[in-house]
């Protein structure tokens, strides 16, 4: 086995050898010592500390030597010639350094460094002569001892002369140091704040483009919902000194409900009323008393227009006096009015009055309906309070209790438009065409929606005695709720025309309608006014002027009858006859 401190133990009579370096796996390297002049002189082995240093010893120069790997760390050797621990001789002992030296016993460079100070030439571990030198050179040979580590803690190699650098000491240029990696970041940095601001002004530019899109919308929606609900200053028809003014045009669907008693006979009449516009609902109720026109110019109520006309003549002739355009006729029986009562589950509303159980023939029998608030009525009681009514009560007492009744159940049916066709289909009931079931249904939900959220309302139709509507009562439904003055006539649709008679005798009042359907016009009745002498013919929108003044000349009435002034809601022309009037002229 090869020893690390001696290279060329076990070679009989070969050169030893001497350590060189490690390579650049870190191995260690050996050559052949070079062959000296002096024969006395021992070879020289770098991890023998007593190698080359024999005649020192000898000449006395140093008699003891330090030895760090000596047991006992650090205990002087033995002087030369003095016995060991065995008694036997040691030889001689290398000189120990001063302090400060750059001796190095166990540094082959500095061990020949030294060697060639103390009268030798200077060693050279690569065979390179000193200057001034005369050394031969001699062929080397290296070995590789793959096995044999270094020495432990190998000082690092004095760099006396240019050459001595290990491949460590160098730096190389393309190894990036922390500066370069400074700038790189700061670089970096620079441009992504760069980055992140151009970023941050796009999208700031973006959310002001998309505000501004915004507010456009609004703006537009605005002017728009406005001129649909005609509440856009200088839009709207108006005239401050008649204090008549056309209604906006606004969404409107209306359908009329006649409720028939088949038990004590006689109808109810209402308008169902749904405002698209101004989300609200709105249950008319129309007096049988209401003054209406027949197709053929003959007057009637609204009683006798349902027996004998039916429902679309009805409808026509409402539509004629309200100014209102009415989608379909809804005939409710009392019994299907019981059986939809049932199927919402009961109706709870505020009653005014006992009502009896028409059924029960017993005198001294409670009431079927008590009076009081929230009161919950089944489909039988809601049916008995619709028509009761009582020997001195007035009409309109009746009909108001069928409006409650109507406002019931509409708070109670289903808000969804299927569900509440699927309600209607169950009444298996048939409608007047053109109404359907999907029709009735879908709009019984709107207007179930509306009630339900608060925004339903009951109004009942003022009508004077003799049937007539009110030139001022009227407005306030027909103008604002059914929007009568927001109706379009058709270019060939007959002009309405509303007499009055204030001073001549109800026969110039019927030769009178006479004439006017003779001249093509629609005629309304309007009632009796009070005593004038001078007949009056009034307009309320200039461009009804012309057909003013015709409607003067159809009654033989001068020119400087016609004037502009009020006029009912439901009518283009108003008619007032005064004393003057003389039908045969």
């Amino acid at each position: 086995m090869n020893d690390r401190y001696d290279a060329g133990h076990g070679a009989d009579g070969a050169a030893p050898y001497e350590f060189v370096g490690y390579d650049e796996y870190g191995q260690p390297v050996y050559r052949q010592a070079p062959v000296r002049q002096d024969t006395h002189q021992q070879p020289y082995d770098p991890y023998d500390p007593y190698s080359g240093y024999g005649q020192q010893g000898q000449q006395g120069q140093q008699s003891h030597a330090y030895d760090p790997y000596a047991p006992g760390g650090g205990q002087s050797a033995p002087a030369y010639g003095a016995p060991d621990a065995a008694g036997q001789d040691t030889g001689p002992q290398p000189p120990v350094p001063s302090y400060g030296s750059s001796y190095d016993p166990y540094d082959p460079y500095g061990a020949a460094a030294h060697q060639g100070a103390a009268g030798g030439q200077p060693y050279d571990p690569y065979g390179q002569p000193a200057a001034g030198g005369t050394q031969a050179r001699v062929t080397e040979q290296s070995a590789y001892i793959p096995q044999q580590a270094g020495p432990p803690d190998e000082p690092e190699p004095a760099t006396g002369s240019e050459g001595d650098y290990r491949t460590e000491q160098f730096a190389f240029v393309e190894e990036p140091d922390g500066d370069s990696e400074d700038v790189i970041d700061w670089l970096k940095f620079t441009e992504n704040r760069t980055e992140r601001r151009e970023e941050a002004r796009r999208r700031a530019r973006a959310r002001l483009i998309a505000l501004a899109a915004v507010l456009a919308l609004l703006a537009v929606g605005g002017v728009g919902w406005l001129w649909y609900a005609g509440k856009l200053p200088g839009l709207s028809s108006s005239d401050s000194g008649t204090g008549t003014t056309a209604a906006g045009a606004q969404k409107r669907d209306v359908i009329v409900v006649h409720l028939h008693d088949t038990r004590q006979g006689g109808t109810t009449t209402a308008l169902l009323v749904d405002n698209a516009t101004t989300r609200q609902g709105t249950t008319v109720l129309l007096p049988n008393s209401l003054t209406l026109t027949g197709g053929d110019g003959t007057t009637t109520t609204l009683a006798k227009s349902v027996e004998d006309a039916g429902a679309d003549g009805t409808q026509d002739a409402l539509d004629a006096v309200l100014g209102t355009s009415i989608q379909g006729t809804w005939r409710l029986d009392t019994p299907y009015l019981q059986n939809l009562v049932d199927l919402v589950g009961n109706i709870d509303i505020d009653t005014d009055a006992d009502v009896p159980d028409p059924d029960s023939r017993k005198k001294d029998q409670g009431p079927l309906v008590h009076k009081g608030r929230n009161q919950t009525l089944s489909g039988k009681m809601a049916v008995a309070y619709a028509t009761y009514r009582a020997p001195e009560e007035s009409p309109n007492a009746q009909l108001e209790r069928f409006g409650q009744v109507m406002q019931g159940v509409l708070r109670k049916l289903s808000s969804d438009p299927q569900a509440a066709t699927v309600t209607i289909q169950t009444l298996a009931q048939i409608l007047d065409p053109p109404l359907t079931d999907k029709e009735l249904g879908t709009f019984l939900a709107g207007l179930a929606d509306l009630a339900k959220g608060g925004d339903y309302k009951t109004a009942l139709l003022p009508v004077q005695d003799d049937g007539t509507l009110g030139a001022e009562a009227g407005d306030s439904v027909v103008k604002d709720i059914l929007g009568g003055t927001a109706k379009s006539p058709d270019q060939d649709s007959a002009v309405r025309v509303l007499v009055q008679n204030a001073g001549g005798t109800r026969d110039d009042a019927d030769k009178a309608r006479i004439a006017l359907l003779n001249g093509g016009f629609t005629f309304l009745e309007g009632g009796t006014a009070s005593s004038r002498t001078a007949s009056q013919v009034r307009y309320a929108d200039a461009a009804d002027k012309e057909n003013a003044t015709e409607v003067a000349k159809t009654l033989g009435l001068p020119a400087g009858a016609v004037t502009q002034g009020k006029v009912s809601s439901n009518a283009d022309v108003a008619v007032v006859l005064g004393e003057d009037y003389d039908p045969s002229s």
